[in-house]
């Protein structure tokens, strides 16, 4: 359903039949989108805004996926391995071909599904957490996740946050 209205936004045509200014707002929309679906009930269509070929990847944890059940079933892994407690969204900007959003996760391991975790069940832990999104035509090509993790109020457990930027809390 999302993918429909994506594609009725600038009637599916590619990226070169656009303004660097749609396409933007495109790249835009479309991350927004796939953040939205990021959730166990609806994780298929932020899986649906992925090109026909996918780089999926998480440096700090040595995952490269581009296989898209792979990915999906990493995704619910990390749904049976981290609680949200609550997101701070500190900046997103796109140019044509790239979409960098920058962002604190703030969870609770509550699992052993996600590759690589280096933190046990019960642990609290803040994530900064930075994607870069390459994305053609209106889907995500590339997703890079560059995942920064520190134990809760551990020293180290420091961020700048813009004033301004919106706090989403969740239940649990």
């Amino acid at each position: 359903m999302i993918q429909a209205k994506l594609d009725h936004m600038y009637d599916g045509r590619p990226d070169s039949e656009l303004t660097r200014e749609q396409i933007i707002d495109r790249n835009l929309h479309v991350v927004e989108a796939h953040f939205h679906n990021e959730n166990p009930e609806t994780v298929d269509d932020a899986v649906a805004l992925y090109g026909n070929t996918i780089s999926w990847e998480a440096p700090s944890r040595g995952v490269v996926m581009d296989d898209r059940k792979d990915i999906l079933e990493a995704y619910r892994g990390i749904f049976r391995t981290l609680q949200y407690e609550r997101t701070t969204a500190l900046r997103r900007f796109a140019t044509e071909d790239f979409v960098f959003d920058d962002q604190i996760g703030e969870v609770k391991v509550v699992g052993e599904e996600m590759h690589n975790l280096p933190y046990k069940p019960g642990t609290r832990v803040n994530c900064r957490l930075v994607h870069l999104f390459e994305l053609k035509d209106g889907k995500i090509i590339r997703e890079i996740a560059y995942e920064l993790w520190r134990e809760a109020d551990s020293p180290i457990a420091v961020d700048r946050v813009p004033e301004g930027a919106h706090v989403e809390v969740y239940g649990g």
